[in-house]
């Protein structure tokens, strides 16, 4: 199996007093997502090199920022993945680099808590379900049309149930 790190920026204070573990669930969630992928699925870059991942712990304000400009969407969100596999020079920077850059992922600690709140669950669980979901699209899956996002549904319930958490889905 193709090792893989995790660049964690923190940008907001809030999450040492709210999720002081998420560094930790981070690597939890990306071993299993990695493992099912490798094990599942043809992923051409799961080779020898090193897969990386940044990882920016945000809050509303910024990620309002990011949803706005890229996504023309003038509001806050929960998670935003910014896949490089998407990016033309993809799999030329596969062959020349000694590591494989998948993208960034963005999660907002205060919408985070807003929904874990709402939805009655572990602040946690619902954080591993955002990396997970943003680390599937890093990946090259997306849920835009019904099939995809019954696919990537149906692997994030088995990944987050390989690590005891709830569908979050139902």
């Amino acid at each position: 199996m193709t090792s893989h790190f995790i660049n964690i920026f923190i940008e907001d204070t809030n999450w040492a007093s709210s999720l002081a573990n998420a560094e930790k669930l981070a690597q939890k969630a990306s071993d299993a997502v990695f493992d099912n992928l490798y094990n599942n699925w043809d992923m051409p870059f799961l080779g020898d090199k090193p897969v990386v991942v940044n990882l920016s712990l945000s809050n509303d304000k910024h990620i309002k920022e990011l949803n706005k400009t890229y996504r023309k969407k003038d509001k806050p969100t929960n998670v935003l993945s910014f896949a490089l596999i998407d990016d033309e020079n993809f799999e030329q920077n596969c062959e020349i680099f000694d590591e494989i850059e998948l993208g960034d992922i963005i999660i907002s600690i205060d919408t985070l808590k807003k929904e874990a709140a709402e939805k009655n669950i572990k602040l946690e669980d619902h954080f591993t379900h955002l990396f997970i979901h943003g680390l599937l699209h890093l990946s090259g899956f997306d849920h835009i049309e019904d099939e995809e996002a019954e696919e990537m549904e149906a692997l994030e319930i088995d990944i987050l149930s390989n690590l005891n958490i709830n569908n979050p889905y139902e």
